[in-house]
């Protein structure tokens, strides 16, 4: 068995010195912790790549310190047997020979070789959960990272223990987002493919509502926020989190490894987060077709190109449900992957579009009557400009469900939430009180002045399946223009004041002896 002996670190540790020496950490104190060991990079490394070096380091070190915890428990409980505490059934994961922590931290020659390989080997011993997990930064690049850079930012990491005693599973995984976003805004222009503002993910939560023992489905899930709102959602309402099942595809591999390391840092093990492009090789399959699940929610790439037309006419899983999308973008293609894979009765899906999408003719033109017409567009929801990392345009969220309720049916609910934003310099903030107000007017499903109204299908196809918002949601004008009375009267009374004023005046300049 390739477990490392540990007995030696815990021979002279009594259990009461072990807990004295963790310092239970708050999450203000994370969060500027895992700052701080951010910016022990900057100069030799680009910071669109910080999350390369510190999400790996991190989880390495979480799970070294959680190893260690569960040794001494197992130490203790066995009357300091350390063959007992070694056992692999004693642990979440194992930790081969020479590749812990503690093992790395003593290496002062080599440092990123010992990293690579105490990654790799623990990959290899724990196939099922953790393959490929610690990504493939060249940690051996000399020039970009000395060894003396390396041994500063362990040495950093070293300062805190990362248990369960020592830190929550809840207070690591917020700063865990937390890192997520700083590295989002460090990299402004290319946070977008792996960062959806936790306010829109927040929002999507709320709308398809996630229930206890329900499978969840993010097909484009970038670092798995979404997946984790879904748990988040079932936690504040007071239910068992732990009986989702969690289910995601990421093409891009350093995002991938940081999603899976996201929901074990946040305690959740029920998950599977595969690697590959989503339209091209779908990961996720029961018998050779999509599996299918209770929520699927997703911010896919906007207006993606070279997404796999090719294959789409003759798509294997009967994907072109409503017909093949334009070759130059594959935002319908999203829409219909997501659709098929809805369960078909409780399936709903909430998905973020540009707002091209709504309108575009054509190929994308006839895919929405196509939708429309199967009657599983439930709202069609427009958000500020402004409010996405990376684009300054305004996008919007389209909600489907494969059963409608009755009071729905032939109906679609146009929400325009552009003004629902606290506006500022470079961004704009879709807040707390904006998602409360957009969530009513979605769940109230009626006409609102200004903001809302119900369309039928008929309403719709008269505008020719064009969903374009202020098609539907017209904005009163509030007409405060005078009258002509009350024009010439204003009049009257401003000339009259004047020449009252031009009177004053002449008086000052007699009194004055001034003649003008």
């Amino acid at each position: 068995m390739i477990i490392t002996s540990f007995g030696v670190i815990f021979d002279n540790i009594a259990p009461d010195n072990y807990s004295q020496r963790m310092e239970k950490l708050n999450l203000s104190k994370l969060e500027q912790h895992l700052a701080k060991a951010a910016w022990i990079l900057k100069g030799p490394v680009d910071a669109a790549d910080f999350k390369v070096y510190i999400f790996p380091l991190l989880f390495f070190k979480r799970i070294s310190d959680v190893y260690d915890e569960e040794y001494h428990v197992a130490l203790e409980e066995s009357g300091g047997d350390p063959e007992y505490a070694e056992l692999a059934e004693l642990h979440r994961f194992i930790i081969p020979d020479g590749c812990h922590w503690n093992d790395v931290r003593q290496t002062t020659v080599n440092v990123g070789h010992a990293l690579q390989t105490a990654f790799r080997e623990i990959e290899k011993a724990n196939q099922q959960l953790l393959y490929g997990i610690f990504g493939d930064a060249p940690w051996t690049n000399k020039e970009k990272l000395p060894d003396a850079l390396l041994i500063n930012l362990i040495e950093h990491f070293s300062q805190y223990n990362l248990s369960n005693e020592a830190v929550d599973p809840d207070i690591l995984g917020q700063s865990y987002e937390y890192l997520i976003k700083q590295f989002a805004d460090l990299t402004n222009k290319k946070a977008g493919e792996f960062y959806t503002p936790r306010s829109v993910v927040h929002l999507i939560g709320q709308i398809v509502d996630a229930q206890e023992g329900e499978s969840i489905y993010d097909p484009a899930c970038g670092t798995g926020g979404m997946l984790l709102e879904c748990i988040e959602h079932l936690r504040a309402a007071g239910r068992d989190y732990r009986t989702l099942n969690m289910y995601g595809q990421e093409k891009n591999l350093t995002t991938s490894t940081i999603a899976r390391m996201n929901m074990f840092l946040h305690g959740i093990e029920d998950f599977q987060i595969v690697r590959g492009d989503t339209l091209r090789q779908p990961g996720h399959l029961e018998n050779d077709t999509l599996q299918q699940f209770d929520c699927v929610i997703a911010n896919p790439p906007f207006s993606l190109k070279e997404w796999g037309a090719e294959q789409w006419v003759n798509d294997p899983y009967g994907r072109n449900i409503a017909g093949a999308p334009p070759q130059s973008n594959g935002d319908m293609a999203w829409v219909q992957h997501m659709i098929r894979s809805m369960k078909p009765r409780t399936g709903r899906m909430a998905v973020v579009l540009p707002h091209g999408a709504l309108f575009r003719k054509g190929a994308e033109g006839r895919i929405r009557q196509a939708l429309i017409e199967q009657d599983m567009l439930e709202a069609v929801i427009g958000l500020g400009p402004n409010i996405f990392y990376g684009t300054t345009l305004a996008a919007c969220v389209l909600v489907f469900r494969a059963q409608k309720a009755a009071s729905k049916r032939n109906n679609v609910l146009f929400i325009d939430a552009a003004d629902q934003v606290r506006v500022g310099r470079a961004q704009n903030f879709l807040e707390q009180q904006h998602v409360d107000t957009i969530y009513q007017w979605y769940r109230d499903f009626r006409d609102v002045p200004n903001h809302a109204r119900v369309a039928s299908t008929d309403d719709i196809r008269e505008k020719d399946f064009n969903l374009n918002i202020p098609l539907y949601v017209e904005k009163e004008t509030v007409n405060d223009l005078p009258t002509l009375e009350e024009a010439l009267a204003e009049l009257e009374t401003a000339a009259g004041e004047a020449w009252a004023a031009e009177e004053r005046f002449k008086g000052l300049l007699k009194e004055f002896n001034l003649v003008i």
